[in-house]
């Protein structure tokens, strides 16, 4: 038991961040159809500017803590103007146009953004400097820290901010009436272009934050660490139904269980041969199930295209 509930705290740890990075796959595709893949890389972003202002900060004589708050603040600001311009520069021009346009662009900017930190930083790993006290916990024989309670509670506060803006305020509305019928909100006085552009922004702020929870667990960051990331916060959103804000919290949480219980206990079924080093295996596993047998997710509603 102590293990099953090692396996379960590990897993909701990692799929509270799957959970924020989903956030911004499905509020753009729930908007406007896009699956926007270069947002790994504005993850991979935030965490090495997190880094830089960070450490800079801390080398001036900043407290740590300070310093972390600064780097945070930092990267927000840097992702949000990054989510911009990528919706003004690389994907306002092509809406409309067929939907492997878009789609061939956004991966196009994922190898940009990808060698743009490549050169910035280098090819090396960098180390992300400790934020908080290593602190430890233990409950029912299973040991935690104090940077993972840290991170399920920011990831719990994120996501309720989340859900307040879009189903409490004039922007969630606009955002709503925008992904129901663009055209028709257009008409109703919607600005939808700001809509758009502010669902990219709200979603590269999320990201930010990731990507410096990223950072803060793993203690390191390096110039490709957003691809794999971003692509098993996709599958966590297509897995709770993408479009959908419940289903990509709840899918990014229960992939993350996934792949804890996968690498744990299959890992020693197998004597280790599908152990952690292949527990990106259980991810990609649950895509494929997914999309065989609910591709509109656990959440997602079918829907059909309009002619």
């Amino acid at each position: 038991m102590d293990i099953f509930l090692q396996q379960i705290i590990n897993g909701l740890v990692q799929g509270s961040i799957y959970a924020l990075v989903a956030l911004g796959y499905t509020m753009v595709y729930g908007i406007m159809g896009l699956i926007n893949f270069a947002h790994g890389e504005v993850v991979m972003i935030g965490t090495l500017v997190s880094i830089t202002v960070t450490s800079t900060l801390a080398a001036a004589g900043v407290p740590l803590g300070l310093a972390g708050l600064g780097g945070l603040i930092a990267a927000m600001l840097v992702c949000m103007a990054l989510g911009w311009s990528l919706e003004r520069i690389a994907y306002r021009p092509l809406r409309g146009s067929p939907r492997l346009t878009p789609l061939i662009t956004a991966i196009g900017m994922s190898i940009v953004l990808q060698n743009l930190a490549m050169i910035i930083w280098g090819r090396n790993y960098l180390t992300f400097p400790p934020l908080l006290p290593k602190v430890n916990f233990e409950f029912a024989g299973a040991h935690f820290t104090l940077v993972q309670v840290a991170i399920v509670l920011l990831s719990a506060a994120m996501m309720g901010g989340l859900v307040f803006l879009v189903y409490r305020t004039k922007l969630g509305m606009a955002m709503r009436a925008t992904a129901q019928n663009p055209a028709v909100a257009s008409l109703l006085g919607v600005n939808t272009n700001r809509v758009i552009a502010a669902a990219f922004v709200v979603g590269s702020a999320l990201a930010a934050v990731a990507g410096v929870m990223v950072g803060s667990y793993y203690e390191i960051a390096h110039y490709q660490m957003g691809f794999m990331l971003g692509l098993k916060a996709f599958t966590a959103a297509v897995l709770g139904g993408i479009g959908n804000l419940a289903g990509a919290m709840a899918g990014g949480v229960l992939l993350g269980i996934i792949e804890a219980l996968g690498a744990g206990y299959i890992g020693d079924f197998t004597g280790g041969f599908l152990g952690s080093h292949y527990q990106d295996i259980f991810a990609f596993v649950v895509l494929i199930i997914v999309l065989m047998f609910k591709p509109s997710g656990l959440f997602g509603e079918k829907t059909g295209d309009r002619a």
